[in-house]
C-alpha cells in the first residue's frame, strides 16, 4: 500500500534547543494511497484519527471507524507503540490544505535563524518530547488527485472548491505527526487529549459520510477533558458518600455502614462489617492528609473491634473461642443508660450461624496497613493488640487432626456467607490466612511467648506455601495430568495423593483452560477438588506472594485470555462458572439468593476492583486494571453504587442488590488512587520472602 509523506525525516537529529521540526502531512487513503510532494517509497500506517486543530488553540480529535485489530496481545500492543499513525487536519469541518517541504526548504529553514523562529511546528522524538516553532510561511496546494481512487470524481471537486477557499485564509495552521500508544501532551497553544491509538486498516470510503461532530461524543470518551470532568465528578460523588456512611461512638468515627439504600429495608445493612470496612480504611489511608485523608478512623476501628473481641461469646449454649473476632457491630443509643453501646455480631445472627473465619485475619492485615502507611508503631506495640493477634493466631495454629497445613472450614465463613460449597479448605481462607502470618509475623514482639508462636508461624508458612503452590495450581500441563491419573494409589510414592477420580473433572474446565494461564483452584481436600474459579483467594494470593511470581504471571494471562467470562460488561466475577440445575439444588439447597449468575453465584462485584488493581499493579499489568476500572466508570455510579450485578456478563443491577453500597464506593476510590500512584502498593502488598525455604521433594512414578 503506498503512502503519503512529506520528506522531513532529516530533522530527527537536530537538537532540540536548535531544531526546526519540519511540517508532517501524511494522508493515507484505502489501497490506492499516493504520495504527496517529493516523498516516496516510504510505508506508513493508515490514520484512524481525525485531529481538528484551530488557531485560537482549540482542539479536537475525531475517530474516523475503528476496526478490530487481529492482535490485541499486550506483546501486539508493545509492537504497535513503535509504528506511526499519520493524521489529516481539519479547521472548521472543512479539508485545509497542507504543504509539503521539499529537503531543501527544510534545511533552508534550519540555518536561517530568523525564518526558524517564526515557525511553529509540533514534532514527536522517540521518547514523546515535542519542539515547538511558529511558522508564517504560505503553504502550497495539495493535489487532489490522491483522493480520486477511492472518494470518487463528485469528491475531489469539493476537496479542490475547499482548497482554493484555502488560499485566503491567513490563519497558520499546525500539524502533528506521533507514535502510536504515546500520549500528546499540551503544547503553548492547542490542549490535546492523551489517547491510545490503535491500528486501523484503512480510512477507505468512509470520508464520505464523516460528519466531525457526530463523532466527538465518541472522542470526548477516550480520556478526554470531558470524560475527565465526568470521572472528576464520579469520584467527589465517591468520597461524599463514603464520608456519609461513617458510624460515629462517643463523637469520634469508627467504621463505616455497610450500605445507605434509602428505599430497601435495612436488615444488617446498617451495621459495620469488619471484611466491609477494609476497602473503606484503605481510601482513608490512602488518600493525603492534606486532600482529607482520615488515617484516625482506621486506629478508632482497630481498637474497637479489638475491643469486642474480649467479649464473651455464646450462640445457644456454646461459647466460641477467645480469638474470635466479630463479623459486624452497631452502635446503639440506650435512653435507659443514656449513652452509646456497642452490640456485636460473631454469628449468631447471620444466615446459617457461622461464625466469620476472615474477619481475624482482615484485622491483622488492616492493621498492618496502617501501621505501613502512617510508621505509627506503637499502636500494634501495645500489649493489648499483641494479645489481640496472639489470639486470633492460636485459634488457627492449635494442634488437632489436620495432616495438611491448610484451614479446616465451614460453609459460609466468608465473603461467601451463604451455603456455595466451599466448606472444606476454601482458596479465600487459605491466601487470607498466609497473608495474616506474613503480615503477624512483622508485628509480634518475641516477649514472652512471642518467641515460640514466631516459630510456629514460620513453619506453618513454609507448609502452607508448599501445599497451595503445589496442589491448588491449575494450568494446561496439570490439568493434563490429572485427567491422566491413576486411582487406588497407596504408600507415600502416590502421585494422585488425594485419590482424585478424572471422571470427577467438570466439563467446563477443559473449555475454560486457556493453553498460557492458569489458576488457583477453589479448593482441594480428600478425593474433591473444586475446579471454580475464586477471584478473592487468587488476588489475595498475588499480594501476599503465596502465589510464585510465575504463578502470578499466569493468573493475569488467565484473566486476560477469559476476559468475557470474568470481567464481562461489569467487573468482576466472585466465581465462575455459576452452579445451575441439580448442580445448584444440591451445593445450595435452592437458595433463592444464589440463583445462577446472581450474588454469589456467578454475580459481578464491582468492590473487587481494587483487589484486581492491586494485583495488576504488583504483576505489572496496570493495563487489565485500567480497561476494568473504564467499565466500571460507565455504569456503576448511574446505577447508584450497587452491591453486585447480576447475569453471565454482569449486564443487569442484583435482583436484591443494595443501592449505594458502601465498599463499592471506597473500592473504585481505591483502585482509582492505586492507578495514579503505585507508591500505595506496598500500604496491602507483600513481596516475596526469599527466607522461605522450600522443601524439595519428589514425586515418583505412580504403580
Amino acid at each position: 500500500m503506498s503512502t503519503l509523506r512529506a520528506p522531513c525525516d532529516l530533522l530527527e537529529d537536530v537538537k532540540e534547543a536548535e531544531a526546526v521540526p519540519a511540517l508532517y502531512f501524511t494522508l493515507s487513503v484505502g489501497d490506492s494511497e499516493k504520495e504527496l510532494g517529493d516523498s516516496s517509497e516510504k510505508e506508513v500506517k493508515s490514520a484512524d484519527f481525525f485531529i481538528v486543530l484551530k488557531h485560537e488553540g482549540e482542539c479536537t480529535v475525531t475517530p474516523i471507524e475503528e476496526q478490530p485489530s487481529e492482535t490485541t496481545t499486550e506483546k501486539g500492543a508493545d509492537d504497535a507503540s513503535e509504528k506511526s499513525f499519520d493524521f489529516i487536519m481539519f479547521e472548521k469541518s472543512k479539508i485545509t490544505e497542507k504543504s509539503l517541504c521539499s529537503q531543501n526548504e527544510e534545511e533552508e529553514a534550519l540555518e536561517s535563524p530568523e525564518e526558524a523562529s517564526q515557525t511553529e511546528n509540533v514534532k514527536w522524538t522517540d521518547n514523546g518530547k515535542t519542539s515547538l516553532e511558529s511558522n508564517q510561511r504560505e503553504s502550497p496546494k495539495i493535489s487532489t488527485e490522491i483522493f480520486q481512487d477511492t472518494i470518487g470524481k463528485e469528491e475531489s471537486s469539493k476537496l479542490e472548491e475547499e482548497n482554493e477557499s484555502t488560499d485566503k485564509l491567513d490563519k497558520p495552521m499546525k500539524t502533528l505527526r506521533v507514535q502510536s500508544n504515546e500520549n500528546i501532551s499540551k503544547s503553548n497553544n492547542a490542549n490535546v487529549a492523551q489517547m491510545s491509538l490503535k491500528p486501523s486498516p484503512s480510512v477507505g470510503s468512509s470520508l464520505e459520510n464523516l460528519e466531525l461532530d457526530s463523532l466527538l461524543p465518541a472522542v470526548r470518551s477516550v480520556d478526554s477533558p470531558l470524560g475527565s470532568t465526568e470521572n472528576g465528578a464520579m469520584l467527589e460523588e465517591a468520597w461524599e458518600g463514603l464520608q456519609k456512611s461513617y458510624v460515629y461512638y462517643k463523637g469520634k468515627p469508627v467504621g463505616t455502614l455497610a450500605a445507605m439504600d434509602p428505599i430497601a429495608e435495612a436488615l444488617n445493612y446498617n451495621q459495620v462489617f469488619i471484611r466491609d470496612f477494609v476497602p473503606s480504611g484503605l481510601a482513608c489511608l490512602m488518600r493525603p492528609a492534606n486532600a482529607g485523608g482520615e488515617p484516625e478512623i482506621v486506629k478508632n476501628f482497630l481498637l474497637k473491634t479489638l475491643h469486642l473481641q474480649g467479649w464473651e461469646k455464646r450462640i445457644d449454649n456454646f461459647t466460641l473461642g477467645e480469638g474470635v473476632m466479630p463479623a459486624s457491630f452497631k452502635v446503639l443509643y440506650d435512653s435507659h443508660r443514656q449513652k452509646e453501646t456497642l452490640v456485636a455480631d460473631f454469628g449468631g445472627s447471620a444466615i446459617g450461624r457461622v461464625a466469620p473465619v476472615d474477619s481475624g485475619f482482615w484485622w491483622i492485615i488492616l492493621l498492618r496497613s496502617y501501621t505501613k502507611c502512617t510508621h505509627d508503631y506503637t499502636l500494634s506495640e501495645l500489649p493489648e493488640v499483641q494479645r489481640g493477634m496472639k489470639l486470633i493466631l492460636n485459634l488457627c495454629l492449635s494442634d488437632g487432626f489436620d495432616t495438611f497445613p491448610t484451614l479446616l472450614c465451614a460453609d459460609g465463613c466468608s465473603m461467601i456467607d451463604r451455603r456455595m460449597g466451599i466448606y472444606g479448605y476454601p482458596i479465600e481462607i487459605q491466601a487470607l490466612f498466609y497473608f495474616a502470618l506474613r503480615s503477624s509475623r512483622q508485628m509480634l514482639k518475641p516477649e514472652r511467648d512471642g518467641k515460640e508462636l514466631i516459630e510456629r508461624i514460620d513453619k506453618r508458612i513454609r507448609a502452607l506455601s508448599f501445599h497451595i503452590q503445589k496442589y491448588y495450581w491449575l494450568d494446561f500441563t496439570q490439568l493434563n495430568n490429572i485427567y491422566r491419573y491413576k486411582t487406588e494409589e497407596y504408600s507415600h510414592t502416590a502421585v494422585n495423593k488425594f485419590n482424585v477420580i478424572p471422571e470427577s473433572i467438570p466439563d467446563w474446565v477443559f473449555d475454560f483452560m486457556p493453553l498460557r494461564g492458569g489458576y488457583l483452584i477453589g479448593n482441594v481436600s480428600p478425593a474433591r477438588m473444586d475446579f471454580r474459579w475464586f477471584l478473592v483467594g487468587n488476588c489475595i494470593a498475588i499480594l501476599s506472594s503465596l502465589a510464585t511470581p510465575a504463578q502470578a504471571t499466569a493468573i493475569m494471562d488467565l484473566i486476560e485470555e477469559r476476559w468475557e467470562d470474568l470481567i464481562g460488561e461489569m467487573p468482576l466475577k466472585i466465581v465462575y462458572p455459576a452452579l445451575e440445575g441439580h448442580e445448584w439444588r444440591t451445593v445450595t439447597g435452592f437458595d433463592p439468593k444464589n440463583t445462577r449468575w446472581s450474588y454469589h453465584n456467578g454475580g459481578s462485584w464491582p468492590v473487587l476492583i481494587w483487589l484486581l488493581t492491586a494485583a495488576c499493579i504488583k504483576t505489572g499489568r496496570p493495563q487489565i486494571a485500567k480497561r476494568a476500572i473504564e467499565l466500571i466508570e460507565q455504569r456503576l455510579s448511574k446505577d447508584g453504587w450497587p452491591e453486585y450485578y447480576d447475569g453471565k456478563t454482569g449486564r443487569y443491577v442484583g435482583k436484591q442488590a443494595r443501592k449505594y453500597q458502601t465498599w463499592s464506593i471506597s473500592g473504585y476510590l481505591v483502585a482509582k488512587m492505586l492507578i495514579e500512584n503505585p507508591a500505595n502498593l506496598p500500604i496491602i502488598s507483600l513481596e516475596e520472602d526469599k527466607k522461605i525455604a522450600k522443601p524439595k521433594l519428589t514425586r515418583s512414578i505412580s504403580f
